[in-house]
């Protein structure tokens, strides 16, 4: 049975929610980090979709999944799931460097996040997944 924009909406606002819960529940520098990345997303792209997937994990996609935000004791990691097609020139990608497709970012306590760059590999990440998509026509009528 097909979602109605309606239903994905309301799974949009409920991944939000629980994307929300765990920030809270984290209540430490990396509630805060997964925050500020979480703003940052949303900011380099407007039209992000937060979704809850594995049990537990944030995901941001946008014609396809971006990145994933998972906490862990000693960092949050940012992985992207087509990072390794991605350009890095600020080399953030310190994490997963290994693999054919994903990339990630591990961000430990105390670092400093270059909004910048992580801005600029969002936008390249939303450029990725569109390239080659075919605009919706406007429905007639």
């Amino acid at each position: 049975m097909p979602m109605t924009k309606g239903a994905a909406a309301e799974g949009a606002d409920s991944a939000s929610r629980l994307i929300d819960g765990r920030i809270e529940e984290l209540g430490d520098w990396r509630g805060e980090t997964l925050a500020r990345v979480r703003a940052l997303i949303r900011q380099a792209d407007p039209e992000v979709v937060e979704e809850w997937k594995w049990r537990g994990v944030p995901v941001w996609s946008h014609a396809g999944i971006l990145c994933t935000g998972e906490t862990y004791k000693a960092a949050v990691k940012l992985t992207f799931a087509k990072g390794a097609a991605l350009p890095d020139p600020k080399g953030l990608f310190n994490s997963s460097l290994d693999g054919n497709t994903r990339r990630a970012i591990d961000i430990r306590e105390g670092e400093a996040i270059d909004e910048a760059a992580l801005t600029a590999l969002i936008r390249a990440a939303v450029a990725l997944n569109t390239a080659g998509r075919p605009k919706k026509a406007p429905k007639a009528g």
